[in-house]
């Protein structure tokens, strides 16, 4: 069995090689932002995030993206979900630390899952926004069907309806001010201002005492 050390060795280590991956980073920020997402398979989560990277400069981390780079034919057993998520909390924190803004595209749905996030950001002084996305069963029903005939997908999930009805069960309410998104509707009145908000802190220098004013 790994110690400690040797765990958070590799989740650096893993880190640093799937950074280094990543796409061209954007400058850094006057104030690091995470916009963290929560939300069931099918529910528009990617979506969302790629809507907010075309408006933001901030980086997408998505879990789906990371287990694959990490294990090129996943099993989803609990040790390859631990590897995963450590991984991408030591991305968070790097990037972060840099200033550089991430977007968290992940299921989430456990609040103690999401604590963990809630604390990096708070160590790295970084301004937090919480997106949960949802949409009607049988709206996601439809998507994922579709999603498991598609060839042109533009995310990594695997997740089809039988994922979807295993994990509802487990979702629970996310405990801070959030928006809610509901994927089924029209979205782009809500999504224009969660980019305005993640923007404002990116860009704005005095942002950062606000976000103390307000805990």
């Amino acid at each position: 069995m790994q110690n400690s050390a040797t765990r958070a060795f590799t989740a650096t280590g893993d880190a640093s090689y799937l950074i280094s991956r990543l796409p061209a980073l954007p400058a850094p920020s006057v104030q690091p932002v995470m916009v963290l997402l929560s939300g069931l398979p099918g529910t528009g989560k990617s979506y969302l995030a790629r809507y907010l990277a075309s408006c933001c400069p901030i980086v997408i981390l998505e879990s789906d993206a990371v287990r694959k780079e990490l294990f090129p034919k996943p099993t989803y057993e609990p040790a390859e979900h631990a590897r995963t998520f450590a991984a991408l909390h030591s991305m968070t924190e790097e990037l972060l630390r840099q200033n550089i803004p991430v977007l968290i595209d992940a299921t989430n749905l456990i609040e103690r899952n999401r604590k963990i996030f809630y604390n990096i950001a708070e160590r790295c002084e970084a301004k937090l926004i919480l997106v949960a996305t949802t949409a009607p069963p049988n709206v996601v029903r439809k998507r994922l069907e579709q999603r498991g005939r598609s060839d042109g997908r533009e995310d990594h999930s695997d997740a089809g309806w039988d994922v979807y009805l295993k994990l509802e069960p487990s979702m629970e309410p996310v405990a801070r001010e959030h928006y809610v998104v509901d994927t089924s509707a029209d979205t782009q009145p809500l999504m224009e201002q969660i980019a305005q908000e993640a923007n404002r802190w990116i860009n704005n220098s005095s942002a950062k005492e606000e976000i103390w004013k307000s805990k």
